[in-house]
């Protein structure tokens, strides 16, 4: 086949679009095949190249790249393959379509990476890094379902060698702790919270507001009828959609099960990507190459810490990015197609640029993601698949793809013609730093008093076990969220009323925050916990010995690992120690000779959810904002990860001869989030704290000793003899003065200056100059006798 010559002024270095199809197949099709993700995807190379009109074989010899999209099977820590899966998906496609890739990549989880993919790899052709890159990805969520129910499922494990590229998830910041520990985990309750925070901006009725999501998804129904790849090709109306029934029930507040991404789909698309003079050398036609006259990528700050839940100008800006570099406006665009997972991801483009829902160009050209189908992270492949053949229909039109990824996280957009240009510079990262200079809200991860409802949302609302959780604002206007507490909080989220801006009260506890119309009421379901010593404990041992407190962490049989209870315990213990006037020291050591503790106890974490800890911190200590009296860690073996993070947080540390110190969590994928960050690089040489943060290197008792981690170092089994000596000497001294040098040792830490902390700490003289403990310790010095102090 005769090369083609390359049209005027194009460097044959330009990327082009030359080839884009795509796959299906449903469980009821009467050709059924029940294929696994990497023939289903082989499919859809396939229409790709035979997309080309010219030889697939000849094209697939030259594919220098294939960059996977991340399925569903891989796109968090918590996902599976129930029916296996190839270990290295771009290459076992490859082996299936005649492809020979150098580079096989397998690119981040979100909606936003297909039309990510197609900027990145454009840019490398640009640049002379490549010739030709495949894109493609592929998800066969309904087949799995369906087969796992079968006597005999298939098995599409498969091993396939060969280097792979593997870019992890790239989840990080889209779901945080603290929406974790009040059951935010999932699109539906994140976008709820969203959702239902427009529908107060805009002063809308529930009823109205429904109305309004399915005025805007219903033409999208129209155009999936008549999309052959679609999952559902039902004409629907707006009450169809809106309008809860059996068959439509709601999932959320606001949300019908019909407003809300498919994920049971069995659908894969591929795009082929290759520089001019390539495609020219292949003998590709010409009026076949798609060229990309703008793209854009840009994020959001976490949900959580974003102005106004209501708005993600990321996905405006990225719109107006493209845009601009293509040269056109919104107006210009004859095709394009918003990324549907939920309503709001359409309407928060649609109200920045005047859309309405019946545009006569339609939001979408694939039918969008509830109807069409949300294949995973590939849905936008799609949408690219049907524009590159729009673009081609009409040649010189413009056509856009907007591409969402986590939580209005991620957005990426693309603007495609056949009219020849050259490849532009990305302008994203300019753009991003203007993003990135607004402010962000502030959070209070432990919420107590007085707030007012910023957001919300109920889960299954229409169930028993309906669950609601409120995003709320403190008086001094940090942001929150909390689980809703009591059926009349619970009717109001669920009403016609709007709630935002009602009046609630929060209370912390160390799993989670919860609000209530009343304090009545929380104090009814969730009484204040009464300060002082219990009559028992179940993983302490607690000793009074005079003015010295000694609490023991009696978990020998698991080295004294903290658990929620633990922690639970340890938080209260140390709340009436610090609120008990006739005691002035504590000792805290652990049980048995191995360990003072090993930290977290992982095992019983894990099957409580793994986020509870008191507002405290770990063991209680390692986030109290204060420590006014004196707490000896007396280690009497190893001291591990929060084992050691307690004792960073006491005042004095001293050691058993065997004792061990380390922060390990590095060598089990964790992070000594509970203190031994922040304070081990402060307490020893910066260079020997990296080395054991980044390592988990272990020092012995004289090693923490010569570098000042420690005190002093006792004989072996001596070390409560030890600290019991340390708080005689304690106890020796003027318990007002101990307090005072506690408090200033804290509040001039962190003042870098010198001079400056030396002058600041003259102000505890206004008070102990002033105390009666000075007085009697100035009295019995003159008198030569033992001060009897009073503790004031």
């Amino acid at each position: 086949m005769a090369d083609f010559m390359l049209p005027g002024g194009i460097d044959p270095t330009t990327p082009v679009i030359v080839g884009a199809g795509q796959a299906s197949e449903r469980l009821d099709d009467p050709d059924y095949r029940m294929l696994g993700e990497a023939d289903l995807a082989a499919d859809a190379v396939r229409a790709a190249f035979a997309d080309t009109g010219v030889d697939a074989d000849r094209v697939a010899a030259l594919v220098d790249v294939a960059a996977a999209v991340r399925s569903f099977e891989k796109s968090s820590p918590a996902s599976s393959s129930p029916l296996g899966r190839p270990n290295n998906m771009p290459r076992a496609v490859a082996a299936r379509t005649g492809m020979n890739p150098r580079r096989a990549v397998e690119e981040v989880t979100g909606g936003q990476s297909p039309q990510h993919l197609v900027g990145e790899f454009g840019a490398e052709i640009a640049a002379g890094a490549t010739d030709a890159v495949l894109l493609f990805g592929a998800e066969v969520i309904s087949t799995v379902r369906a087969a796992r129910k079968h006597d005999n499922p298939p098995d599409f494990t498969e091993t396939v060698d060969g280097p792979l590229e593997d870019r992890g998830y790239g989840i990080a910041g889209l779901t945080s702790v603290d929406e974790v520990r009040h059951g935010v985990m999932t699109p539906i309750a994140q976008y709820s919270i969203l959702e239902n925070a427009r529908r107060h901006r805009l002063g809308r009725s529930r009823a109205e507001y429904a109305a309004g999501m399915g005025a805007l998804f219903a033409p999208m129904t129209e155009v999936a009828a008549a999309n052959p790849h679609a999952a559902s090709r039902q004409v629907l109306s707006a009450a169809d959609l809106a309008v809860p029934t059996e068959e439509n029930r709601r999932v959320s507040v606001p949300y019908t099960r019909r407003l809300v991404s498919r994920d049971q789909v069995n659908q894969a698309a591929a795009v082929l990507l290759m520089s001019a003079g390539a495609a020219s050398a292949a003998g590709i036609d010409p009026s076949r190459w798609v060229f990309v006259h703008g793209y854009s990528d840009l994020r959001e700050p976490p949900m959580m810490e974003r102005p106004d839940l209501s708005r993600a100008p990321a996905a405006t800006a990225a719109m107006h990015t493209a845009l601009d570099m293509a040269g056109i406006e919104l107006g210009d665009v004859a095709a394009l197609d918003l990324y549907s997972c939920f309503p709001i991801a359409v309407s928060n483009v649609a109200d920045a640029f005047g859309l309405e829902a019946d545009d006569p160009r339609g939001l979408t050209v694939t039918g969008g993601l509830p109807f069409f189908g949300g294949p995973g992270n590939d849905y936008s492949m799609h949408a690219i698949v049907e524009i590159v053949h729009r673009a081609r229909r009409a040649p010189g039109s413009f056509g856009l793809v907007a591409a969402n990824g986590g939580i209005l996280s991620k957005y990426s957009v693309g603007v495609y013609s056949t009219a020849p240009t050259p490849w532009p510079a990305s302008t994203s990262a300019a753009v991003q730093h203007e993003l990135d200079a607004a402010a962000r809200v502030p959070l209070t991860r432990y919420a107590d008093g007085r707030a007012t409802i910023e957001s919300f949302t109920v889960l299954d609302p229409d169930r028993d076990d309906r669950a609601g959780t409120v995003v709320g604002r403190l008086y001094d206007g940090t942001r929150f969220i909390a689980a809703a507490d009591g059926d009349d909080l619970l009717d109001l989220l669920c009403g016609n009323e709007d709630p935002v801006g009602r009046t609630v009260y929060a209370r912390s506890s160390a799993t989670r925050n919860v609000v209530a119309l009343s304090r009545a009421e929380l104090d009814v379901r969730h009484p204040l916990s009464t300060v002082g010593f219990a009559e028992e404990y179940q993983d302490l041992i607690v000793r009074r010995d005079g003015r010295v407190l000694e609490v023991t962490i009696n978990r020998p049989d698991s080295r004294n690992a903290i658990s929620p209870r633990t922690n639970a315990e340890l938080d209260a213990v140390f709340d009436a120690y610090f609120a008990d006037p006739e005691l002035w020291v504590a000792i805290l050591t652990g049980a048995g000779d191995k360990a003072f503790s090993s930290g977290n106890d992982l095992a019983s974490t894990a099957s409580s959810g793994g986020l509870s800890m008191p507002e405290n911190g770990f063991a209680g200590l390692t986030a109290r904002r204060e420590l006014p009296k004196p707490i000896i860690a007396a280690v009497n073996g190893f001291a591990l990860g929060g084992g050691l993070e307690i004792a960073l947080a006491a005042h004095v540390i001293v050691a058993d001869e065997t004792a061990t110190f380390g922060l390990p969590e590095v060598k089990v994928g964790l992070v000594a989030a509970a203190g031994g960050l922040v304070r081990l690089p402060r307490m020893l040489p910066p260079a020997l704290a990296r080395d054991m943060i980044l390592t988990g290197r272990r020092l012995t008792a004289d090693e923490a000793l010569a570098h000042g981690l420690v005190s002093r170092i006792a004989s072996r089994g001596d070390v409560l003899t030890t600290a019991r000596a340390v708080a005689d000497e304690i106890l020796a001294a003027s318990p007002a003065a101990v307090r005072a040098s506690i408090a200033t040792m804290r509040e001039t830490h962190s003042t870098p200056d010198t001079v400056t902390a030396v002058r600041d700490s003259l102000a505890v003289l206004d008070d102990i100059l002033v105390s009666p403990d000075t007085m009697e310790g100035v009295t019995a010095f003159v008198q030569k006798r033992a001060p009897r102090w009073t503790g004031r």
